[in-house]
C-alpha cells in the first residue's frame, strides 16, 4: 500500500491507495482491503483448484465423466458440485437473532447468537441427496459456498469462470494425472481461514 501510495499505477490497489488519499479510507483499511482482495481472489481460487483436483483423482468415475466430455454444461455443473461438496471456507457466518425466531422446529431468542456453517447447508440431505458422495452430474446450484443473499461473494462469477476454465481443460490435457503420494501424505490447511493442501504433488 505504501508503494501504491507512493508511486500509483493502473492497477486495483492504486485505486485503494486514492481513497486513501482523498481521505475515504485509513491506511490500515486500505491494507486490510488488500488481504482481503489477496486471500478472497487467490486463496479461496486456488485451493479451490487443488481440492477438486484430488477429489476427482479420488473418485476416478466422476474424474473420467469430465476428462470425456466436452460439454461446457456439464463441466459448469461439475464445478458447482465440487464447490458444494469441498466448501472451502470453514469460518461459517456469524450472527445474532435480533427478535425470536423459529428455524426448523428450533426457537433462537432474541440477543442469541448463531454459527451457520457453510459445509453443513451444503451436506442438507433435504437438499442435496446423498450429501456424501461426490456426483458430477448432480444439480448443486443451491450450495451455499459463496453464501447467501445479499451476503454473498462479490468474487463469485470469476471464481466459476477460473474454476470451469481449470476443470474443463486440465484433464484433457493430461489424461493420465494421478496423485504422486497416498492421501494420507498430503499435508492440509486446518490453520488458516481458507481450506486446502499445502502441496498436492502429482505425476503422469
Amino acid at each position: 500500500m505504501a508503494e501504491k501510495l507512493a508511486d500509483p499505477a493502473d492497477d486495483l490497489l492504486s485505486k485503494v491507495a486514492a481513497r486513501v488519499r482523498d481521505g475515504e479510507l485509513t491506511r490500515q483499511e486500505a491494507a486490510q482491503m488488500g488481504v482481503l482482495l489477496l486471500i478472497a481472489g487467490h486463496e479461496t481460487t486456488a485451493n479451490m483448484i487443488a481440492l477438486g483436483t484430488l477429489a476427482l483423482l479420488q473418485n476416478p468415475a466422476q474424474l473420467a465423466l469430465l476428462r470425456d466430455s466436452d460439454d461446457p454444461k456439464l463441466v459448469a455443473g461439475a464445478a458447482e458440485e465440487l464447490l458444494r461438496y469441498l466448501n472451502i471456507t470453514h469460518s461459517g457466518r456469524r450472527r445474532v437473532a435480533l427478535e425470536d425466531v423459529e428455524i426448523a422446529g428450533q426457537v433462537i431468542r432474541a440477543g442469541e447468537g448463531i454459527i451457520m456453517p457453510n459445509d453443513i447447508g451444503n451436506r442438507d440431505p433435504d437438499v442435496f441427496p446423498d450429501p456424501d458422495r461426490l456426483d458430477v452430474r448432480r444439480d448443486a446450484r443451491r450450495h451455499v459456498a459463496f453464501g447467501f443473499g445479499v451476503h454473498q461473494c462479490l468474487g463469485q462469477p470469476l471464481a466459476r469462470v477460473e474454476l470451469q476454465v481449470v476443470y474443463g481443460t486440465l484433464y484433457r490435457r493430461i489424461p493420465t494425472l494421478a496423485a504422486a503420494v497416498p492421501i494420507e501424505e498430503i499435508p492440509f490447511k486446518h490453520d488458516g481461514q481458507v481450506y486446502g493442501v499445502y502441496e498436492l504433488p502429482v505425476t503422469w
